[in-house]
């Protein structure tokens, strides 16, 4: 029987973490870089990208980056090519790059519903796509896609935010389909789905969201830094190996508060 600490090691793993220069992003691609992974980060924009990737490098993180729109397939592919021309191979993909609009539904508009469906769910389809050609190669891979409890239940008093639960509701959907179609091959997918946590994309709906989180829920709390990245080690490595097609929801319990 394995140690715990061989089955928690991604010593020579290569993991591609999208929206990994900031936020939740940067917390879980850190996580995977302490238990020995080589990054490949992507973001949006430059000036979030290079302080990270200064950042990791000067605490002896083996890690590379890219400017991408992960609902641009050449640019993921483009993405894909650079990991296997760096480091040869991927062995784990984080689906993390999202972006919200808060509307009500019946004055969204169509533009910004279409860029959140494009970015946070065909994305992470596209990504998952272009780097699971290349585990396929090998039979081997570990694909976390980062869906959200909006995804499991609604808000009655806001905030409103109708394409980015659609998403994410359709990120564990693909998640499932993902698992059971590669499963035989070697390739493990599942998803976080997490509450909320301190971030420039949720900060804006915590306001609405933390007085019911500290009155319903079992944790009274928003989530604290540095408690999703354990998860996502968990879900990278070998200590998960008979998880797949999974969502572990990472909320403190409110999802099971009346």
């Amino acid at each position: 029987m394995r140690p715990v600490s061989e089955l928690f090691t991604l010593t020579g793993r290569v993991a591609i973490v999208t929206g990994g220069s900031r936020g939740l992003g940067e917390e879980m691609a850190e996580g995977l870089a302490e238990a020995g992974a080589s990054l490949m980060l992507c973001a949006r924009r430059e000036q979030w990208l290079t302080p990270t990737l200064e950042s990791f490098r000067t605490r002896g993180f083996t890690v590379d980056g890219m400017v991408c729109d992960v609902s641009n397939p050449e640019q993921v592919q483009a993405v894909v090519d650079r990991t296997i021309a760096t480091y040869r191979q991927v062995d784990i993909l984080v689906n993390n790059a999202g972006v919200s609009w808060g509307e009500a539904p019946e004055t969204m508009p169509l533009d910004k519903w279409q860029k959140v469906i494009d970015i946070n769910l065909t994305g992470a389809f596209l990504f998952s796509q272009a780097a699971g050609r290349e585990m396929l190669k090998r039979r081997y891979g570990r694909i976390i896609n980062i869906a959200s409890i909006a995804g499991l239940h609604a808000s009655t008093t806001g905030a409103h935010y109708a394409g980015y639960a659609a998403s994410k509701a359709g990120l564990m959907g693909l998640t499932r389909e993902l698992a059971g179609t590669w499963g035989r091959q070697g390739i493990r997918v599942n998803a976080i789905a997490p509450g909320f946590f301190h971030s420039r994309l949720a900060d804006p709906a915590i306001v609405h969201a933390e007085p019911g989180i500290k009155a319903t829920s079992p944790i009274p709390r928003v989530g604290d830094a540095g408690e999703l990245k354990g998860v996502a080690v968990f879900l990278a490595s070998d200590a998960s190996n008979y998880i797949t097609g999974q969502t572990i929801v990472v909320d403190g319990g409110r999802t099971i508060a009346g």
